[in-house]
This record gives structure tokens, sequence and C-alpha cells, in this order.
């Protein structure tokens, strides 16, 4: 019996210490002041998002948390307002399956904020389904709808330079593919008909994010805008919450030792849109607060910029 106990200890010991040392990670390390600057944080009504946002906040900027759920989005707002002290929050309504709703959010935002210095483009989901205009729901609101969004604010950043646009992606994009065929055929990454496919097509909208930050990186040279993407870490958030039971269970099980909380998910967020002396690494790929390369076709110029071409007729800009 004594055997037994020093073993559960043993390795509960191990457990502790991977998580603290491993899992955490490295914490951003910028002590930028925003005073004066705006950001705006999609999908910020929960998660890495909400935490980004409060950070933020905490640090004087004008926060927008940009959220489709109008009830989330102002418990949201009430929550960083009373944590953080700041009244310079708000929410503003954006459902990124809706390209109407994009460029509705575009308009106003321009119309009543004068300056936009941090963009970050962190909702995402995981869930099959059509969006509104007909794509699937992960390639149009974890791709094409942060596309769009980028291009409308684009100038506004300009303006504003030095600013920062921060694609939240994930590692899962090693295994992503996009297959320009079944997006011209069916307006989607692929066609599910399993969990198996539906996660395949997860990894792959995250790996439109990279590519996406790596041909917005040229377009911006000569410009005071940088772009970067970026894996926060295995995080414990809502992002499950569309997953199927057995997926769930799993993500949750694993979530005691292995996931950061959404605070430690945070930091390569904040890494990437405050910390100085990054400007030269403009299109890379982030994970623990540090550069990382990438395969080959996360970087590859044709894809990422036929991914560009067809996002352009997709959303309507082109």
């Amino acid at each position: 019996m004594c055997g037994f106990i020093l073993i559960v200890f043993a390795l509960a010991a191990v457990a502790y210490m991977f998580h603290d040392i491993v899992v955490k990670g490295k914490r951003c390390k910028s002590n930028a002041n925003l005073n004066g600057k705006t950001a705006i944080v999609t999908g910020s009504n929960t998660g890495i998002g909400k935490a980004t946002a409060i950070e933020l906040a905490k640090r004087g900027a004008r926060v927008i948390l940009a959220c489709r759920s109008k009830q989330r989005g102002e418990a949201a707002l009430e929550d960083v307002r009373r944590v953080t002290g700041s009244t310079q929050v708000l929410f503003m309504q954006l459902d990124l399956g809706s390209l109407k709703s994009v460029r509705n959010f575009a308009e106003t935002f321009l119309k009543t904020e004068s300056r936009l210095d941090i963009l970050i483009n962190n909702a995402g989901l995981y869930m099959q389904g059509r969006t509104e205009d007909g794509f699937g729901m992960m390639f149009g609101v974890n791709h094409l709808g942060h596309f769009l969004l980028t291009n409308l604010l684009l100038d506004r950043l300009k303006e504003c330079g030095p600013s920062r646009i921060v694609n939240v992606s994930s590692s899962a994009h090693n295994v992503g593919n996009v297959n320009f065929d079944c997006l011209n055929t069916h307006k989607d990454l692929g066609v599910a008909t399993s969990t198996r496919d539906a996660l395949q097509m997860y990894c792959d909208s995250k790996l439109c994010n990279v590519l996406f930050t790596h041909e917005l990186a040229k377009r911006l040279e000569g410009t005071k805008v940088t772009c970067y993407s970026l894996h926060p870490g295995a995080i414990s958030t809502e992002l499950k919450r569309n997953a199927g039971s057995i997926l769930q269970f799993s993500l949750t099980f694993a979530s005691v030792f292995f996931f950061k909380d959404a605070e430690q998910g945070s930091q390569t967020t904040l890494h990437c849109a405050l910390q100085e002396g990054i400007e030269h690494l403009s299109g890379r790929y982030f994970s623990n607060c540090t550069v990382r390369d990438v395969f080959a076709r996360a970087k590859d110029d044709a894809t990422a910029k036929k991914l560009w071409e067809l996002s352009e007729r997709m959303s309507g800009l082109a």
C-alpha cells in the first residue's frame, strides 16, 4: 500500500511539474503602455479573446469587444470593465459568419472611431454547417470573415501606424490542406461526413490563417503595419462546445493536466500584439512567445496568393 501511495504521489508531482513548466509556457514580457491606442479583439466574450481584451484594457487601450452574441458580448463588457476599472471598453456586434455583418461592423467602426492600432483576429470555432452566405462554417468564420474584416479596416491601420494585425491560428495548421477544387465547387474546405472529416476541415481553416498572414505581410511591405499568426497552445476554452460528446469528454479530461487556462493562452497573442522589436518578423508564425519555422505548405507563395485572390472573389472585394 505504501508503495502504491508513493507511486501516486510521484505521478502527481511529475504531472504538476509538467503543467507548471511545459504547459503554462512563456509570458509576454512587453511593458507597453497603450494609452491613446485602440484595439479590436474578435470573439472576446470568452476564452483567450476575453483574457486578451482584459490585458489590453489594463494597459490603457480603448478596446472594442467584437462578438456575435449581443447578450454574451454585453455580459463580457461588464466583466472586463469591472476587472480592469476601464471605461474605455465597448461592445460592437460582429457575426463573422455573415459578410453583411462584417461590412456593417467595419462601416460603423470607421464612422465612430478615429484610430485603430491593433486588430486581433481571435474568434474561431469548430462547428459544421453553413454561414449566412452559404460557405462552410469553419472556412467562413475562421478565415473568410476575418479576411474581409482585415481588408476593410486596412486603410485605418495604415493611417495609425505603426500598427499590428494578429491572426490566432493553431498548430493544427501543420496537418491542414487547401483544396481549391472543393472550395470552388462547394464553397467549403471539404465535404464532411464524419468527425474525422470535420477535424480535418478545422485544421485546413487554421492553415488558411497562416497563409493569409504570409501573403498579407507581402502586401504590407513599405507600410507601418505588421502582421503575425500564432498558436496559443492547447487551451481549455469553449471551442469544444460544438464538438461531439466523446470529443468533449476527451478534451475535458485532458484539460486537467495538459491545457492552459485562458490567461496563459493569451500570452503569445499579447506578445505578437505588443512586443517591441519584432517588426522585422512580419508574416511569421509564433508559438510560446517565440517565432517558429513552418512547413513549406504554410509559406508557399503560390498557394497563399491563390487563397488571397479566391478570398477576394468570395468576399466580394474583387
